[in-house]
């Protein structure tokens, strides 16, 4: 009797529905956790990990994430070995993250020889690096977005000449390409430009050079902090802006974390971006609220945070509609249609043409406000696309 009643016990356990085994995702995350970018890194990177905390219990029941961190020390060369280990001993189905656009250039071909897709969360120069690959997509933003723009900006101020400086890397590149086309097409003149050096530059000789030649406008790119910071100081000690000259720049001239560094002397000045901590939206407000909570009131989320953000936002979109289960072709299809109205900076989608991304450039005057330097959005160019893209259609 005691036989029979262990048979129909084990029959009866077999035939309950087998418990869903645990799935994980694994995800290469690139950064520049040290190197000369580790400063912008560091922004982003905080993102990546707040985001996980906050949002990992949304993800399916059984499906875990696994992101496999990994510092490229803000080398190209060790970016694109690190991508090879990752997929190939650590079997990653995705590479994301990425700080420098060279770093992105070298990894590129990698994700088209293997099919491993890999979604640019940080990296934004480098226009043509999704054409590098059909399994790169952008989330973050192309300086040319921001270029361009303010470019155009500031030739309908009535300047009309101006001069550039910019870091002698490609986000330095295309700064000064956008720009210069911006301005030009808007009928102001370039009557000098400097490529500056990327690595511990001194930019006194750069800044007097451009004070000497008395342009209209000076239009500056270097890495976000800590040589914002080192570029504002030198253009007010030489007294730039004393001197008549006006100056403008892309977002990474004033970070927003760096803005308490950098005393007035960033008061009024007009810089294009896609995204400030001073933006009246309430996911921005929810944004910033949970990161004084996670890393003090102290410490400032900037336009590299909000990118890192959106890229994880991106990624668990596609973990939900897919339970984790993907091909490379699918996930770039998913990044083709992705979409998210709510980002902090704005809407935020990727364009299916190109897989670069799609969203507000707002024109920030740094202004005080309630007696902290913030960039105030005074005015907003609503859903830019790439304009080097636009103006560069692939034959």
């Amino acid at each position: 009797m005691f036989r029979k009643f262990i048979v129909l016990l084990v029959v009866a356990l077999a035939s309950l529905p087998a418990p869903l085994a645990a799935q994980t995702v694994k995800v290469g995350l690139i950064n520049s956790y040290t190197g000369f970018v580790a400063q912008a890194a560091d922004e982003g990177g905080k993102a990546f990990d707040l985001y996980l905390k906050l949002h990992e219990k949304d993800l399916p029941q059984g499906i875990k994430l696994e992101l496999i961190k990994r510092d490229d020390t803000s080398n190209p060369e060790v970016g694109k070995r690190l991508a090879q280990e990752l997929i190939a001993r650590e079997h990653v189905q995705l590479l994301m993250g990425v700080v420098l656009s060279p770093v992105a250039a070298a990894i590129a071909p990698l994700t088209a020889e293997a099919k491993v897709p890999m979604l640019l969360c940080i990296a934004s120069a480098g226009v043509q690096i999704p054409r590098l690959s059909p399994y790169v997509a952008r989330v973050s933003f192309t300086l040319w977005q921001q270029g361009y723009p303010i470019g155009k900006w500031a030739a309908e101020q009535g300047w009309k000449t101006g001069y550039t400086a910019v870091s002698d890397f490609i986000p330095g590149h295309d700064s000064e390409a956008s720009f210069t086309k911006g301005f030009t097409d808007g009928g102001g003149q370039i009557v000098g430009s400097v490529r500056m050096p990327p690595q511990n530059p001194d930019f006194i000789p750069f800044v007097q050079r451009i004070k000497d030649a008395k342009p209209d406008v000076a239009f500056f790119f270097v890495p976000a902090d800590p040589q914002a910071t080192a570029l504002i100081k030198a253009i007010r000690d030489l007294g730039v802006r004393e001197a008549g000259i006006n100056i403008t720049a892309p977002q990474d001239l004033l970070p927003d974390e760096a803005l308490p560094n950098m005393g007035d002397t960033p008061l009024g000045i007009i810089t294009s971006g896609t995204y400030s901590t001073a933006g009246d939206r309430p996911s921005n407000k929810a944004f910033v609220a949970a990161w004084h909570k996670e890393y003090g009131e102290n410490s400032i989320p900037d336009f590299l945070s909000v990118d890192a953000w959106d890229g994880m936002t991106a990624l668990f979109d596609l973990i939900k509609a897919t339970r984790g289960k993907f091909t490379a072709d699918e996930v770039m299809e998913f990044f083709k249609k992705w979409k998210n109205p709510e980002s902090p900076r704005g809407p935020v989608e990727i364009d299916p043409a190109t897989r670069d991304v799609v969203q507000n450039i707002y024109i920030r005057r740094a202004e005080k406000v309630n007696g902290h330097t913030a960039n105030v959005e005074i005015a907003t160019i609503p859903m830019v696309k790439d304009p080097w893209k636009e103006l560069n259609p692939e034959k």
